[in-house]
């Protein structure tokens, strides 16, 4: 899973970007994690909980996008999709949905997010 992170200093608000498959993290870190360090350490004491087997799932549901994760894997996926039409696609085609639903395992988003949580806190 690749990624990088940037602040625009004039502003002062930060972006995750990550790889194609992984696009939904991004605005997962952007927009729903942000700058909150408390719900970021908050959600890697729930990750030690997973890897210890002291819960086997865990569910946040933010403004736009819910972060779901078990002992083994996270997902990451838009609340609310709408389409005003269904829409038949042909046999082999599907719909691009990476920037609405990705999954990665759990220490890969761990590692992610100690990572964000640095940056954050850089000055």
């Amino acid at each position: 899973m690749e990624y990088e992170f940037r602040r625009n200093r004039f502003e002062g608000t930060v972006f995750a970007t990550f790889s194609m498959v992984h696009e939904v993290f991004g605005r997962w870190f952007s927009e729903e994690l942000a700058n909150d360090v408390a719900r970021g350490q908050s959600i890697l004491a729930v990750i030690s909980s997973l890897k210890l087997a002291k819960t086997n799932h865990w569910r946040s549901v933010g403004n736009d996008l819910t972060l779901d994760m078990d002992t083994e894997q996270v997902r990451i996926f838009v609340n609310a999709i709408d389409f005003e039409e269904d829409y038949e696609v042909e046999e082999g085609m599907a719909l691009y949905d990476l920037e609405s639903e990705a999954y990665c395992g759990l220490e890969d988003f761990e590692k992610a997010l100690q990572s964000w949580l640095v940056f954050i806190q850089e000055k």
